[in-house]
């Protein structure tokens, strides 16, 4: 089977962002599969979950009637740059809104919902699963999220 990956993503997006440079762009690719994963980015410029589920209602309506596997934000909470956002706590607990509004939003849609919230932090202090700029997820991380969503979406979508 022959497959072409297309990543329109862009580090900093916010849903708004994709609202306004990614869907436009879906359109026009007509993909087999749309992968989501958003909302750090909202968290981290102060956007409330009330925000959040306006803005993700519309991306996902937008979507809907692709095959979709939504994704959930990964616990971000443990890397040293959280402190420079309200701290663990602070951030744990937004995070754990947004993807409470996701995995709701997702699934009233029958969208494969993912969750990467444990696998997130399965390795923490390992060598490389936070980039060298104490934010970001490090390769590791990001293969073990890879690997998490691939397990589910290789089987096709679920009923």
């Amino acid at each position: 089977m022959k497959a072409e990956l297309t990543n329109p993503a862009v580090n900093g997006f916010t849903t708004l962002d994709l609202i306004k440079h990614e869907l436009p762009y879906l359109a026009r690719i007509k993909p087999d599969l749309v992968t989501i994963l958003i909302g750090v980015n909202d968290l981290v410029q102060g956007r409330t979950a009330d925000q959040y589920r306006g803005s993700l209602k519309r991306i996902y309506d937008e979507v809907a009637d692709l095959h979709v596997a939504a994704v959930s934000i990964p616990d971000w909470s443990f890397v040293p740059a959280a402190a420079d956002f309200g701290g663990s706590d602070r951030v744990a607990r937004l995070t754990d809104a947004f993807n409470a509004v996701a995995k709701a939003e997702a699934t009233s849609r029958r969208f494969e919902w993912i969750d990467i919230t444990e696998v997130s932090r399965s390795a923490v202090g390992s060598h490389g699963w936070i980039a060298s700029d104490q934010l970001h997820p490090g390769d590791a991380q990001y293969a073990a999220w890879a690997e998490v969503i691939w397990s589910r979406i290789r089987l096709g979508p679920r009923p």
